[in-house]
């Protein structure tokens, strides 16, 4: 039964990070170089699903905390990127193009140590 729901607590942390790199491709693709509230959206799904993730229940194997923690540095970087591009957005009206790509780069780099690094 616990593996069963650690499935379903996956799952419900890749639809976090599609939602999150979903939005940003909308955006990256219509040429708007600007924050979403669905991103932040995403973010927050992904992030929870992963604290939940990270604790050692229903499997008989060690976790990989540093790969669990360098993910959660990844996340973390990502949220303040879309934190103070959402505020420079609402001072400004833009967001500096780098900012916005750094965020794309960085969902992409967390999604690529989660199935790379074993």
């Amino acid at each position: 039964m616990l593996e069963v729901l650690r499935h379903i607590v996956v799952f419900i942390h890749l639809v976090g990070f599609a939602v999150l790199f979903g939005a940003w491709v909308v955006e990256a693709v219509a040429r708007r170089i600007r924050v979403t509230r669905l991103m932040n959206i995403g973010l927050a799904i992904a992030g929870v699903a992963g604290l939940a993730l990270a604790a050692p229940w229903g499997i008989e194997y060690d976790l990989n905390y540093v790969k669990i923690g360098v993910k959660l540095v990844v996340l973390l970087a990502i949220g303040a990127l879309l934190g103070i591009g959402a505020a420079r957005q609402r001072r400004t009206g833009s967001l500096p193009p780098a900012m916005f790509w750094l965020i794309g780069i960085l969902t992409l780099l967390n999604a690529a140590i989660a199935v790379i690094w074993r």
